[in-house]
């Protein structure tokens, strides 16, 4: 067994790590203060190439791993997970359904710009009376055929990436027919979309979030993407992906949160000496390295099964389970180590504290994951 990265993998590594500690740290602060969506560090992101890793160099994309893309959202993510989980989502969600399940067409439409990073694509899959239960959308397209369009009525919950200013595209879910789930692709801006106010959320403050509204909103019939009535089946397995990545972002605040706390507790003294010279401050770091390490593990063997071609369902969401109840209790032990500190909004295990918790629930929840793995051991659950 090789459990190293590449060499290149590492200086990959060192590069993110140096752009995010240059251009996101200084302001992370601020961003979730006043919950901006930073679009220019967005745009610098894309710059630097973040949101066309994994696609092939004709897309304009480098041809990466997954792998690799999952380094780059950990790197991210233990700086910002709102950065974090802004290229999770525009990577896995955004443009991945489009590059796997469009045509030519729609590739050469959409794709161009979103892996650049000059724009954003969402996915909407999550409604207000249906979130783990997928299967239950109420959104509805029905195809006018004297005009050619599909006129769709719904709405969705909870959509990341879909009312910045960049976003240029939305994917979702609709029924087209008696047990029948297509996805579509509408261009934002489109007539019958509202974007809703942005959620006031515990965390991840300077990640766009919205709900959004289909009206009467039509789009060409030629913006179903993947096969009519296929749309549920292609989401799932996109989730599959997705649930790695956010093992990565959590492993990025499981991180943050051994690197913040094995600092403070060398640097802050009580009772004459290091905090971290106490027993109960040690181990609380011990325990958080160790926690750290087996998240990583896990993230990163199912990343290594996706890129090796080999069934990776069942891993996938064994890391996304471990790894983000890990980042929790992790984000909890931290601020123990801060104590008063720690419950100051201005720190950083503070704020990894209130951005952690959504990890246990975007993307399939744990108790999602559970029921996952249990069908995997071969266990008759409903």
């Amino acid at each position: 067994m090789d459990f190293e990265l590449s060499a290149e993998q590492e200086a990959f590594r060192r590069v993110v790590r140096e752009f995010a500690e240059s251009e996101i740290a200084p302001h992370t602060t601020e961003w979730d203060r006043d919950h901006v969506f930073p679009v220019d560090v967005v745009r610098s992101m894309g710059a630097l190439g973040l949101f066309g890793l994994v696609f092939p160099e004709e897309h304009g994309g480098a041809g990466a791993d997954f792998t690799t893309l999952c380094i780059a959202i950990e790197e991210i993510g233990r700086v910002d997970q709102s950065l974090g989980i802004t290229l999770e989502a525009a990577v896995g969600l955004g443009a991945n359904p489009i590059y796997r399940f469009g045509t030519e067409e729609q590739r050469a439409r959409f794709l161009p710009d979103l892996i650049a990073g000059r724009a954003l694509g969402a996915f909407a899959l999550t409604e207000p009376e249906a979130g783990s239960d997928a299967g239950g959308t109420r959104t509805k397209a029905t195809l006018d055929d004297a005009t050619g369009e599909w006129v769709i009525d719904g709405e969705k919950a909870f959509i990341t990436n879909s009312g910045t200013p960049i976003t240029s595209v939305i994917t979702l879910t609709a029924r087209t027919g008696p047990g029948e789930i297509t996805a579509l692709i509408v261009p934002a801006g489109t007539d019958g979309l509202e974007v809703l106010p942005a959620y006031r959320k515990m965390g991840w403050h300077a990640s766009d979030t919205h709900g959004l509204v289909f009206n009467g909103c039509r789009v060409p019939a030629d913006h179903v993407l993947g096969e009519r009535g296929m749309g549920f089946r292609q989401f799932l397995s996109i989730l599959d992906e997705g649930r790695i990545a956010i093992a990565a972002l959590a492993v990025g605040a499981l991180q943050a949160c051994l690197d913040h706390g094995v600092r403070y507790a060398n640097e802050r003294h009580a009772f004459g000496r290091p905090i971290g010279a106490n027993q109960a401050i040690a181990f609380k770091c011990a325990d958080l390295a160790v926690l750290c390490e087996n998240a990583r593990l896990l993230t990163y063997k199912a990343a290594w099964l996706r890129d090796t071609g080999k069934p990776f369902k069942t891993e996938a969401a064994m890391a996304k389970l471990y790894a983000t109840e890990a980042a929790v209790t992790a984000t909890r032990e931290a601020t123990q180590i801060f104590g008063g500190y720690g419950f100051v909004d201005e720190t950083p295990v503070s704020r990894l504290y209130r951005d952690a918790k959504v990890l246990e629930i975007g993307e399939g929840t744990s108790e999602v994951q559970r029921l996952v793995i249990s069908r995997a051991l071969g266990l008759p659950v409903a």
